[in-house]
């Protein structure tokens, strides 16, 4: 599996700070739940890599 290849799967996405200084992405899919902690800085790359992605694919569009 790659971030090409589709799948048919519902999840549910939440993000938010945590009450120790963190941000939470929470994945729950089925039985599954991952919950990925980051620190304020990494939050911030990973928002510029969605935004440098969303920017990727308008043009593909």
């Amino acid at each position: 599996m790659g971030i090409n290849t589709e799948r048919d799967v519902e999840a549910n996405l939440q993000i938010g700070p945590t009450d120790q200084g963190f941000v939470r992405i929470f994945v729950e899919a089925g039985d599954a739940e991952i919950p990925m902690d980051f620190s304020p800085e990494e939050a911030r790359e990973i928002a510029e890599e969605i935004l440098a992605a969303a920017a990727t694919a308008s043009l593909m569009t």
